[in-house]
């Protein structure tokens, strides 16, 4: 079996969605991130399934590999990380409250809430979204397809025109290494290509 058009078209299309990203708002986002950062806000993150684990990328690479060299560092939350708790709001009260009922009695007007959709229509982030913005925290929305409901209610949006899950993803991935990489360049003073 030859795969070789198969896999060249799919590079080609993610080709095409990385030459369409919004720069600006990349740049909006991570204004958000660094003004959180210096007033020592929270910055809570989620997604479900592969978000889930792109949730948890972000938390890694920014509570420990930029605020390794920083003093001032960020302060990322992952909201899917903890199954214990995932687990026994689904069970108790349903799988739509798991990220919401995590935000409840937390949550503040200086923190920065981040969801993560390849849909824009996950209930649960939707619910802790409209949650966040109801005490007055910023929100950010990382979605693709046509950007569902997230698209329109985070104050933020970084989105990917595509119907392909799997390249909505990759760039979700890139968008975490892409402002890394800079932070790495503004706040830390160090070449990301240099990074142990």
């Amino acid at each position: 079996m030859d795969y070789t058009q198969d896999i060249k078209d799919y590079i080609e299309l993610e080709r095409s969605m990385l030459a369409q990203l919004d720069t600006d708002a990349i740049n909006v986002v991570m204004n958000e991130l660094d003004e959180a950062r210096k007033r020592n806000a929270l910055i809570y993150i989620m997604g479900n399934g592969g978000s889930a684990s792109t949730a948890s990328h972000f938390a890694n690479d920014f509570n420990k590999g930029i605020s390794e060299y920083i003093s001032q560092p960020f302060r990322f939350i992952c909201l899917n990380d903890n199954i214990a708790t995932i687990m026994a709001i689904a069970n108790d009260i349903g799988y739509e409250a798991i990220f919401e009922f995590q935000l409840r009695g937390k949550v503040t007007k200086e923190d920065l809430i981040i969801g993560i959709s390849g849909s824009g229509n996950s209930t649960n982030i939707l619910k802790a979204i409209e949650f966040a913005k109801s005490v007055g925290a910023r929100t950010v929305g990382l979605t693709g397809r046509d950007g569902g409901k997230l698209r329109e209610l985070a104050d933020i949006s970084l989105h990917v025109p595509v119907m392909s899950m799997q390249i909505t993803e990759d760039v979700h991935v890139v968008f975490d290494h892409l402002m890394m990489a800079v932070f790495y360049k503004v706040l830390c003073g160090i070449d990301h290509m240099e990074v142990k």
